[in-house]
Parts: structure tokens; sequence; C-alpha cells
């Protein structure tokens, strides 16, 4: 469903992205994780569109990303919900409807709330919110214009065990419509459940991916963090 070739980005003198390229699976939600400063966000925005590659290529189902109909099957949830305090929950979903320009969006909106048990605040204020429900708007928002990747940066700060939890299994209900899913976190623990494969990054290029089940049994580790520590750790000999 997407696939990352050859990317690669920098910022003045400083590489950010390097050659790196990986590949995911239509339904399925893999992890890109790494210390800071590993280059995860600028890949998700290079992806997005949001930041412009210096080279590589971007292709969703096969499309490049260079049309503007191929990039509009993406969406992006920022770490901090980007919401306008003065609206209410609906008008959100209004504004991103008017923007997509899609007819017959209620029916939609009305539906993701229901499933994200968001109903009896579809007239309150943003402001009003609390984090674990302004991430849910956020979410419908990413969701209104149906896309088929879901790109998210970093969903767990902020947020206390049972907005964490909650969050799982939001998670696991957008993979449940079909979704492909890619996010970009340093908490693993808490993606230990719901995660299918791992790509992990450390200055700017990728160290290592694949499934779970495979990492652990190459590396001989059952948890995703000490799975982490010992890839990187491992990279710090390999890369200089």
């Amino acid at each position: 469903m997407l696939e990352v070739k050859n990317l690669s980005k920098s910022f003045k003198k400083n590489k950010a992205i390097d050659n790196i390229s990986f590949k995911l699976n239509t339904g399925e939600i893999a992890i890109l994780c790494g210390p800071n400063g590993a280059g995860k966000t600028t890949t998700l925005k290079c992806i997005l569109s949001l930041l412009r590659k210096d080279s590589g290529d971007i292709l969703i189902d096969g499309k490049s990303t260079k049309d503007r109909t191929v990039r509009e099957t993406l969406a992006y949830i920022p770490e901090t919900p980007d919401l306008y305090n003065l609206l209410t929950v609906w008008e959100h979903f209004k504004f991103i409807a008017l923007a997509y320009k899609i007819k017959n969006w209620t029916s939609k909106a009305e539906e993701l709330m229901n499933i994200f048990n968001l109903s009896d605040r579809k007239n309150s204020l943003a402001k009003d919110l609390s984090k674990g429900m302004k991430q849910k708007v956020s979410i419908i928002m990413a969701l209104i214009h149906d896309p088929d990747i879901i790109l998210i940066d970093e969903p767990f700060v902020g947020l206390d065990p049972n907005g964490i939890k909650e969050f799982r299994e939001i998670l696991g209900k957008i993979k449940s419509l079909g979704k492909t899913i890619l996010v970009s976190t340093h908490i693993l623990a808490s993606m230990e459940e719901v995660s299918d494969t791992m790509i992990l990054m450390k200055e700017g290029r990728i160290v290592e991916s694949g499934s779970k089940k495979y990492l652990r049994e190459k590396y001989n580790e059952s948890s995703m963090e000490d799975l982490f520590f010992k890839i990187i750790e491992n990279a710090w000999f390999s890369m200089e």
C-alpha cells in the first residue's frame, strides 16, 4: 500500500534522512521508532509532502504522491491535536468536509462519532475538551475523507494510562476499517499488543525492519523495548 524508495532529506548540511526504503502492507499497523533526532517526524512529513524531499520516491498503491489525488489518500494525526478553540466538534468535521469538497458527509461523521464514543460532545467547543477527546476529534477529522493510510506522530505523549489504553483500542478500530497505519513513537510498550511490524531508525537511516515475530526470533528478545535497545545499541557500531 505504501512504498518509500531511497528517500533522502537534508536541512543545510544536516542529513535528516539518508536514503531510506520501506514498505507497508494494506491493513497493517507499523511502528516507526528510534532515538530523538532519528528522522521519524521528517520521514512522516516527507511522505505527506509537508516537506520537500531531496530525492527518492513515495508510492501509494504503486502511484506517485506527486499526483495530488494520490496524496489525498493519506491522512495525518499530529502529536498535538490542531483544533480551533471556538469551533464545536461538529463544526470541525464540517470544516474538513468543505476543505475536501465532500458531499453527504454527515452520516459518515455521525458513524465515526458513534465508533469513538463522541456523540454526546457534538456541540461542545474544542476548548472544553480533554486531550483524549481532542485526539478523538483529530482522528475523526483525519478519517472524514476516507483515506487509505493514516500517519500518526507520537500519539501517547501527555496521555494518562487510561488514555493510552483507550488510544490502543482506537487504533484497533481504525485497523478494522481496513486502514494502513504508520505510528511514530518511542513509547513502545503501549504498542506491544496492536502493532504488526517495526521500522527502527537511527541518525536518519533505517537500521532494521520486519514483523515483530521475525525480529523477536532474530534477536532472541520477547519485549519490544528490549528488542529496540538491542538493535539500536548494535547500530552504534555498524554505523560508525
